[in-house]
Formats: C-alpha cells, sequence, structure tokens
C-alpha cells in the first residue's frame, strides 16, 4: 500500500478532530461557567463540594448507557468505510430505539434515588442535600442525552463532526443562559442555587435533542441514509452495538467510581479539600476534552479504514493523532505547573480554595502530559474491538492503584491533598503504557466483534 506524506495525514485527522474538539469546548466552557457562577453563590465551598459530587455521581450514572455513542460511532464508521450507507441509517434507528427506552428507565430511577446517592459520598449533610437537589433536576435530563448521543455517534462515524461543533455549540449557550437564570433567579426565575445548574443542564439538552433530529431530517441525509424508509430492528446491528458499548460502559463507570472515591478521599481529609479538588478537575477538562476530540477522531479514522481493510493505514493514523494530542498536552501541562493559581481563578476567586488547590494541580499538570497517547490509543483499540482489553487496563490502573493508593498517601499517612493527588500521574503513566503495548502489537485489530 503506498503511503501518504506525513502532512497528509495531519491535515486528516485535523479535519475530523478540530471540529469535535470545538464542540467539546464548548463543554468545557460551560463546565468552567457553571462551575465559577456556583463558586460566587452564598455557602460557595459547600455548594462547589456537591457540584464536584453531583456532577461526577450524574456521569457515574448515564455514562454507563451514554457509551451508546461508541458503538454507534464505531459500528457506522466501519459501515461507511465499506460504502454501506443503508446500514449507517438502520445503525441510526435501532440506536434511537435503545436510548429511548432505556434513557427513559434511568431517568425514574436516577430521581427516585438522588437522595441517597448525594449523601452516600457526602461526608457533610449540607454539602449531600445540594447534591441531591442538583441530581434530582439533573437526571430528568437522560433521555434527551441519550438521543443526543445517539445521533453524535453517527454523525462522527460519517466524519460529519462539523454537526457536533453546531450542536455544542448552540446547546450549551443555551446551556449558560438557562444556568444563569436558575442559578441566580433572573428575569422572575425562581433563585435555585446549585439545583438551578441542574434544571439549566437539562433544558439545554432537550434542545439538543431537537436540533439533531431537525439535521437528520434534511435532504442530503435523509436521501443518502434513507432512515425513514428502513424502520427495522435488526438484532445484527444491536449486537454489534452492545458488544463494543458494553466494555466501555463498564470502563466509565469503573472511571468515575474511581474519581467519586477519590472525591471522597479528599472530603475524609477536609471539606476545603474537597471544595479544591473540584475545582482541580474542573479545569483539568480545559486538557481533558480536547483529548477526547483526538480520540472522537482517532476512532473515525481507524473505524473507515478496518472497513476499508487498511489495516496499516488505520494503525499509522493512530500512531499519528496521538503525537498530535501528546504537544497540545505538554503545552497545557506545562502552563498548569508554572502559573497554577491563575488558572484556578477561572474556576472560583476564593483565595482559600485557590491556595489550598495550587500544589496539587501541578502535580495533575504533570500527569496531564501523558494523557493523550493514553485516550487516543485507547479509541483506536475501540475502534478496532478491543474494548474490554479497554476496561481491563482502566480497572486496574484506576480502582486498584490509583484509589487505594490516594487513600493510603492522602489518609493512612495523613500527608494531606497534595499527597493523594500523588497517586494520579502512577495511574494515567501505567494507563497509557499498557495501552501503548496493544495498540502497537501484531494482533491489534483482529477477531472485531462486529456482525457482517
Amino acid at each position: 500500500m503506498k503511503l501518504l506524506p506525513v502532512n497528509n495525514y495531519y491535515k486528516k485527522i485535523l479535519q475530523v478532530a478540530l471540529p469535535a474538539i470545538a464542540g467539546l469546548s464548548t463543554q468545557m466552557v460551560v463546565s468552567l461557567v457553571d462551575t465559577a457562577m456556583v463558586g460566587r453563590i452564598e455557602d460557595a465551598t459547600y455548594a462547589l463540594a456537591a457540584m464536584g459530587i453531583g456532577v461526577l455521581a450524574t456521569w457515574a450514572l448515564i455514562s454507563f448507557f451514554s457509551s451508546l455513542a461508541t458503538g454507534i460511532h464505531v459500528v457506522v464508521a466501519r459501515k461507511f468505510g465499506e460504502g454501506d450507507y443503508i446500514s449507517c441509517g438502520v445503525t441510526l434507528n435501532n440506536s434511537l430505539l435503545i436510548a429511548v427506552i432505556i434513557g427513559s428507565i434511568v431517568a425514574m430511577a436516577g430521581v427516585f434515588f438522588s437522595y441517597p446517592i448525594a449523601h452516600l459520598f457526602a461526608t457533610d449533610e449540607l454539602v449531600g442535600n445540594y447534591a441531591s437537589e442538583y441530581l434530582y433536576y439533573r437526571f430528568m435530563g437522560i433521555p434527551f442525552f441519550l438521543i443526543s448521543v445517539s445521533f453524535r455517534g453517527f454523525f462522527f462515524g460519517i466524519s460529519k463532526t462539523k454537526i457536533f461543533m453546531f450542536s455544542g455549540a448552540i446547546t450549551n449557550i443555551l446551556n449558560i443562559i438557562f444556568n444563569y437564570l436558575f442559578i441566580y433567579g433572573e428575569l422572575g426565575f425562581p433563585k435555585m442555587g446549585l439545583a438551578g445548574a441542574g434544571l439549566g443542564s437539562t433544558l439545554a439538552t432537550l434542545f439538543d435533542g431537537v436540533f439533531y433530529i431537525i439535521i437528520i431530517l434534511l435532504p442530503v441525509y435523509r436521501n443518502k441514509f434513507q432512515n425513514l424508509r428502513h424502520l427495522i430492528i435488526n438484532r445484527n446491528i444491536i449486537s454489534a452495538i452492545l458488544k463494543i458499548s458494553l466494555p466501555v460502559s463498564f470502563q466509565n463507570v469503573f472511571i468515575l467510581i474511581g474519581f467519586l472515591s477519590f472525591v471522597s478521599i479528599t472530603g475524609i481529609i477536609g471539606t476545603l479539600e474537597q471544595a479544591s479538588t473540584q475545582a482541580i478537575i474542573s479545569t483539568l477538562f480545559i486538557s481533558f476534552l480536547p483529548c477526547f476530540g483526538f480520540g472522537i477522531a482517532v476512532q473515525t479514522l481507524v473505524g473507515n479504514n478496518l472497513g476499508a481493510k487498511k489495516f496499516l493505514l488505520a494503525k499509522i493514523y493512530g500512531f499519528e493523532t496521538a503525537k498530535v494530542a501528546t504537544i497540545y498536552t505538554i503545552i497545557l501541562g506545562f502552563i498548569f505547573m508554572i502559573i497554577p493559581q491563575y488558572v484556578l481563578l477561572i474556576i472560583t476567586n476564593d483565595q482559600t480554595i485557590i491556595q489550598t488547590a495550587v500544589p496539587s494541580l501541578r502535580v495533575a499538570g504533570f500527569a496531564q502530559i501523558f494523557y493523550g497517547v493514553g485516550v487516543v490509543l485507547a479509541n483506536g483499540l475501540q475502534a478496532a474491538g478491543r474494548s474490554f482489553y479497554v476496561m481491563k487496563s482502566e480497572v486496574i490502573t484506576n480502582l486498584i492503584i490509583f484509589v487505594p493508593l490516594a487513600y493510603f498517601l492522602g489518609v493512612y499517612l495523613d500527608l494531606g491533598l497534595t499527597w493523594a493527588w500523588m497517586a494520579l500521574p502512577i495511574y494515567i503513566i501505567l494507563y497509557s503504557f499498557v495501552i501503548y503495548l496493544k495498540f502497537n502489537s501484531a494482533d491489534w485489530y483482529t477477531k472485531i466483534p462486529l456482525e457482517k
């Protein structure tokens, strides 16, 4: 096979990745703005600590099901590479059916159990009460969220990441507006505090689903993929989606349970330390979400080329994308290490929280340098059907190494918050290393679990 000049690889990578990064970056901005709004209300220390629990608990539940986007992304990317456009449309239809059914069940369960979930991870009663109010409203939006991620996976698979970019921009602008209105009670709306952030996010998610429905009904997509002409349940496609998605579902839950446990560990150290941890996690989204954008690109490019039987080209795209992502994480990592206090000002103006968080943010800044390789190549392995291996790697490095080590250093040895955060670089470096070894192996793309 004739290889392309290196610049051509980068051009294609950025063509797919940049719109995805732009869309994810709007989510990052919303996360920062939401945290900044909450960080400026009364009882900011308690509200920030509660928000940390609320955000992570929400994602711990819905991430198990939101990996539906990964399943449809991989299947559609493969079918699109094969030139089977009708199967792409059928895949979307089946994923939407799954999203509506599962989303409704999860939403009802989440609303009902919001109070015990919040207090399970909160060591302070007031923090738990704030978090439960946030979760109550946030869980209501889960059906609309899963509908959106189904559409998102479809458009990722056909390389139309710009659709996600426009969706992210519109939806997250609405998110900021709704949150402002309900957090502070502006323009006659009720002043709800942290609970208003949950309600605002749910309303924005509803509009996101409506946006995607309008787009898919445009003639350019309706005629090519014929969604409305093939309203059938295809068991082979559902099976393929689930085979890819389920290991990713468990991986996402394990990640978030790990970080929820970590937040709880910092709560044992102190409420101030827990609030500082939430501020650090929010700033890390500046680096993490664009890395996910490169991961989206590599899933599309690897999936398309595997579908076209261009196995060497798929592997090249994986490594070249990892290089680009690492350049980004190095730059951000140095910024976080050199001027952490200014980065934290984006989140809160509470100098007590900032001074407590500065040493730990330096540690996290060093750790994220190695994060790009792990995220990108893990997405490449998922596109090749190796999602179970990625899940096992996450469980070992996160739950078995990261969480116990953070507790041992921060609580058992009583070394404090910064030493608890020292477990993060060990976890990320080990995870990235085992992912690299598998992607660089000879059999990384064999035994792909997709039905013909």
